[in-house]
């Protein structure tokens, strides 16, 4: 394998990343007030404490839609190649499919589901 092409790309990357943060700095604004130092939001002034403590049950409802939507994507390869493999192809993603309803059965029944 000829490794002159892949230590190029990684030369040519660093350079580019390299040069566009030296530019950035060199023709970047400078100003550095107190206002910019602030929270914006909506540019309505905030009101006591910028942090106000969250429930967990976003974060989970977040982690287990992407833990889902990622299995999710497992599903095409396994498409492009069912016919290839017959049925052990078959038989193999229906075991992918139990695992699946099975951690959404737990998360059900837990309650991770429930908007509160």
């Amino acid at each position: 394998m000829n490794f002159t092409l892949l230590i190029t790309v990684f030369l040519t990357a660093i350079v580019l990343v390299a040069g566009a943060y030296v530019i950035a700095k060199l023709i970047g604004p400078r100003s550095y007030n107190k206002v910019k130092g602030e929270p914006f939001e909506c540019g309505i002034p905030t009101r006591g404490s910028s942090w106000i403590p969250m429930s967990v049950g976003y974060y989970l409802f977040a982690i287990l839609f992407l833990m889902f939507d990622v299995e999710t994507l497992f599903l095409y390869p396994w498409a492009v190649v069912v016919k290839q493999y017959g049925s052990m192809a078959l038989v193999s993603i229906g075991f992918f499919l139990l695992v699946l309803v099975f951690g959404l059965a737990y998360a059900w029944r837990k309650g991770a589901l429930e908007w509160k």
